[in-house]
C-alpha cells in the first residue's frame, strides 16, 4: 500500500496519525514514520499508529514515536483505537494485550498489571524500585514502574516549576535505563495528581496515558492517594483505578480530528 487513508485523533492533546493496514499490508521504516510525524513537513503527530491483523487479539497496534523509534505501548493511542473501532476491542501491543471499551466521549482501557521488579523496568542493576536511591539534581528518590513501557516518577512540591525540558532528556538516556525511560514529575493536591511527562522519543507532551497509569500506581503504592484517582495533565484529565495485584483501568476522552489521504512513498 503506497497511497492510503489515515485518521488524525488525539487523547487530551496527545495526538496520533492512525493508519488501518488490516486489509492491505504496508511497511514503513522508522525514517518514514519520523517524516510523517514531522509537524512542519509531514502530517504531524506525537505517535504514528499502524493497525495490523492479530492472531491473538482483534487488532495489533504498531507504535512509532515522533523520532521514528518503535515502542511497546501507548495508553492514549489505545483509547483512540478503541473509540475508532468501537465496542470492546482487544488490542495487541509489544507490551501485552490491552482491552478497550468505547464510551460516549472516549474510552476506558484495561492496561493490564503494572510491574515494579527492577528486571522488568528494566534497570541496569538491582535496586528498590519504590524508593530508588538515585537522583538528578533536585529530582531525587523516584519510583520506577513498567506499564508496557518503562517509566520513572518523581514526586515534587510543584511539578510546574521543574525544568523538565532540560532534565527529561538527560534522565531518558541515563545508562541506568538500558531501554531509555519516560520521565514523569508529579505533585499531589487535594487527592489529585498533577503530572507532566517527558516522553521517550517524543519530548514534552500534552498527555501520556501510560505515564498517568504509572504515576497513579506509584502514588498508590507510596500511600499518597487512593483509587480511583484523578490525574491532571496539561491537556486534560484522566481517571485511573488500580488495586494492588489487579489490572489498571484508565478512562478519559478522545477526539476525532479529521480523515485524510496521503502517498506514503513521499515520506522518508
Amino acid at each position: 500500500m503506497t497511497t492510503g487513508r489515515f485518521h488524525k485523533m488525539h487523547g487530551l492533546g496527545n495526538d496520533f496519525v492512525i493508519i488501518d493496514a488490516r486489509a492491505e499490508d504496508m511497511t514503513l521504516s522508522g525514517a518514514q514514520a519520523a517524516a510523517i510525524a514531522n509537524r512542519h513537513s509531514g502530517i504531524g503527530c506525537d505517535q504514528l499508529i499502524i493497525l495490523r491483523p492479530s492472531s491473538t487479539a482483534d487488532v495489533r497496534m504498531q507504535i512509532f514515536n515522533a523520532d521514528g523509534s518503535e515502542v511497546e505501548a501507548c495508553g492514549n493511542a489505545a483509547r483512540c483505537v478503541a473509540k475508532l473501532i468501537g465496542d470492546e476491542t482487544r488490542i495487541e501491543t509489544q507490551g501485552g494485550i490491552i482491552i478497550g471499551n468505547a464510551t460516549a466521549d472516549g474510552a476506558i482501557v484495561d492496561m493490564g498489571k503494572p510491574h515494579l521488579e527492577w528486571q522488568s523496568i528494566p534497570l541496569a542493576y538491582a535496586m528498590d524500585t519504590l524508593n530508588m536511591p538515585v537522583g538528578w539534581e533536585d529530582l531525587q528518590n523516584p519510583v520506577a514502574v513498567n506499564v508496557g513501557n518503562p517509566h520513572v516518577i518523581f514526586f515534587v512540591d510543584d511539578s510546574a516549576t521543574v525544568e523538565l525540558d532540560r532534565l527529561g532528556p538527560m534522565i531518558e538516556v541515563d545508562p541506568l535505563f538500558p531501554e531509555k525511560v519516560n520521565v514523569n514529575v508529579a505533585h499531589i493536591s487535594d487527592g489529585i495528581i498533577y503530572l507532566r511527562v517527558w516522553e521517550r522519543g517524543v519530548g514534552l507532551t500534552m498527555a501520556c496515558g501510560t505515564g498517568a497509569c504509572a504515576t497513579a500506581v506509584a502514588a498508590i503504592k507510596r500511600g499518597l492517594v487512593s483509587s480511583p484517582v484523578q490525574v491532571e495533565l496539561p491537556g486534560g484529565s484522566l481517571v485511573i483505578s488500580w488495586q494492588d495485584g489487579e489490572h489498571i483501568q484508565m478512562q478519559g476522552p478522545t477526539t476525532y480530528v479529521f480523515a485524510g489521504e496521503a502517498d506514503w512513498a513521499l515520506f522518508g
